[in-house]
């Protein structure tokens, strides 16, 4: 039983085909995407973890090192405290233009990214 297709057949066996390769090549490439923007921000995290623990030995240094200059090494940590309160309080009043929109910005960034570049 021999059963000719007809050109329209053809066509749309052909159509469906290329939807569906069309789809699984969007859907492998947006995996592509998130993998690297996952290992980019994974890497950004280490990265930080490292610095945040360098940046928290040396504050303990300079605590102690400002408590024995004043006499009390608790002074030294609460000069510390203070320094890191202000800190805080300013980064919380900028939080959208130092935080939010340079992160936003790298992660579009990573996304629109060509392969090549």
């Amino acid at each position: 039983m021999n059963i000719s297709s007809t050109p329209i057949e053809t066509l749309f066996v052909k159509v469906q085909d290329y939807s569906n390769t069309t789809l699984e090549l969007y859907r492998l490439k947006a995996i592509q995407k998130s993998a690297d923007v996952a290992s980019s921000l994974i890497l950004r995290l280490a990265v930080f973890m490292v610095v945040a623990l360098s940046v928290v030995i040396i504050n303990i240094g300079i605590a102690i090192w400002i408590g024995q200059l004043l006499g009390n090494s608790s002074y030294g940590f609460f000069i510390i405290g203070g320094f890191y309160a202000l800190i805080a309080i300013i980064l919380h009043g900028y939080r959208h233009s130092f935080l939010k929109h340079p992160i936003s910005n790298v992660i579009i960034a990573q996304m629109l990214k060509q392969k090549g570049s």
